[in-house]
Formats: structure tokens, C-alpha cells, sequence
């Protein structure tokens, strides 16, 4: 039971019989949060707790909180890319809280190969949408081949900076939710799929992109390598059996495999 509790909060809960996967997002979370340095714009956890198997987690309420509208507006996003600024200079550096909770480099463990393993014949062509050319397969297959180059990085990232992630107050600042699974790299692929998103509701993704601080100077060829892996792992991820614990996971996997793979057609005039 919680007691001496006061103040408007945010809590989730989930039952970590029914969902393991989540309860362990969650425990991950809880110690990640705590370790974020005091300028990040996060909401804080204030208490955790798991008994009788709910892991639960209680938040500072923000002011008047909820998810940027659908399609973003202009407004709401300069005020996520403005908090995410904030963010990465913060985190440029792993603060020694967050290196003792520890934080692998992005993509550990994966190798982002989608593309080439459809070149190759390891992974079957049936997985992509009718409106992905064949012919294109070879030109996202060199890209993906650059891309853990071009993202390599000692900044910590927040990994998952999407739309569904963020909460807008009353102030239309933006805070930066669900620190579940950090990693290090350069501070510029947070933007990757958030701006490829804004850029399927019209935005011109680009140059948001190149005149982000965190983005400055970085080459397009970095930033279409980047664009490449992940449309390449969204695309067949989505095509994958769904989970018990997420059934919508490969609708919207499927669905962030596209507005990617559109922003990099459109960068380099490919007409798919």
C-alpha cells in the first residue's frame, strides 16, 4: 500500500505475469529516470513499487499534459525539437549516474542488415509493401551498409523520440517520456524518426533536420544511411507475427517503416 502521497501524478501499472516484456520496460525506466541529469525536460519519477506481481510507477503530473496533435503542428513541434536540444546537451556527455545504470552503443546486438540480407536472399522480398521497388533494393542496401558509421556516438540517446513519447503542457513546452531504453550515439538519430513522421504530415523534415543544433554540419549521406537501417527494420519487423503483449506492434512498425522510407525517396528523388 502507498501512503503520504500528495499532488496531481501520472501512474502505470502492469502485471508482470501477464506482460514481462512491459514490467521490465518499466523497471528499466524506473532506473533511468532517477539517473537523468535535472535539466533533461522529463516528467520525474516520485515512487516505484511491485508487490503481488504489479510493477507500478508513479510520475509528476505535467501541467495540463497530452500527446501533440495528430498531424503535428507547427507550434508543438518546434517546441519537441526545442526540448530535445535541450536534451542532448545535457546528455552529450554519459553523466556518471546514467554509465553506472549502463548504456550499450546503438544497434548492440543488431546489425540493421534487412536491406542486405533481401539482396542476399536471407530474408524473402514477400515481407516488403507492393509499393517498394525491387530495383531499389541494391541502393538501400549500400546505404544501410554505412549506417553504424554514421551513427556512432558517445551522447546518450533517448532512443524512442516519437510523437506517442512526448506530452505538450499548457504552456505548449514539451516534455520527453518513457526512458525505457537509452543507448549511446550521435545526438542526431532521436530526429531520425521523429522528423520522418513530421515530414509525412507535410513539414519540410529536411531542413528541420539540418538546422537543428544537434544535426549541424552532419552529412546527408548520414543522415539517408540512418533512414535506410531503420525503414530496412521497421518494414520487416512489421511483416513479423505479432506479439501477446503488443498486437498493434506491427502496425505501427509497418506504418514508422513507411513515413521513413518516403523521407528517404524524397531526399534522394526516388520515385517509389
Amino acid at each position: 500500500m502507498i501512503t503520504g502521497l500528495s499532488g496531481a501524478q501520472f501512474v502505470k501499472a502492469v502485471n508482470s505475469a501477464d506482460s514481462p516484456h512491459i514490467a521490465d520496460c518499466y523497471r528499466r525506466e524506473a532506473l533511468i529516470n532517477q539517473a537523468l541529469p535535472e535539466t533533461v525536460p522529463a516528467p520525474r519519477l516520485r515512487w516505484s513499487e511491485e508487490q503481488d506481481g504489479w510493477v507500478t510507477l508513479g510520475f509528476d503530473a505535467v501541467d495540463g499534459g497530452r500527446m501533440p496533435s495528430a498531424p503535428w503542428r507547427p507550434d508543438e513541434l518546434t517546441a519537441t525539437l526545442d526540448a530535445y536540444t535541450t536534451t542532448a546537451e545535457a546528455l552529450s556527455t554519459p553523466p556518471a549516474a546514467l554509465q553506472m545504470v549502463g548504456l550499450k552503443p546503438i544497434g548492440d546486438g543488431s546489425d540493421f542488415a534487412d536491406w542486405r540480407n533481401l539482396t542476399g536472399g536471407a530474408t524473402s522480398a514477400d515481407v516488403l509493401p507492393a509499393w517498394v521497388p525491387t530495383h531499389l533494393l541494391d541502393a538501400l542496401a549500400g546505404l544501410e551498409g554505412q549506417w553504424q558509421k554514421a551513427v556512432a556516438g558517445d551522447s546518450v540517446l533517448h532512443h524512442d523520440l516519437r510523437q506517442d513519447n512526448v506530452l505538450i503542457d499548457t504552456d505548449t513546452r514539451a516534455w520527453i517520456c518513457d526512458w525505457n531504453w537509452p543507448c549511446l550515439g550521435a545526438s542526431w538519430f532521436d530526429l531520425v524518426l521523429l522528423l520522418a513522421a513530421a515530414h509525412a504530415d507535410g513539414h519540410d523534415a529536411t531542413t528541420l533536420f539540418s538546422e537543428h543544433p544537434t544535426a549541424l554540419g552532419v552529412d546527408g549521406e548520414r543522415l539517408d544511411a540512418a533512414l535506410a537501417a531503420l525503414a530496412g527494420f521497421f518494414l520487416v519487423s512489421g511483416a513479423q507475427p505479432a506479439p501477446d503483449w503488443s498486437p498493434y506492434l506491427r502496425q505501427h512498425q509497418t506504418w514508422c517503416g513507411e513515413v521513413t522510407l518516403r523521407w528517404l525517396a524524397d531526399r534522394r528523388r526516388w520515385r517509389l
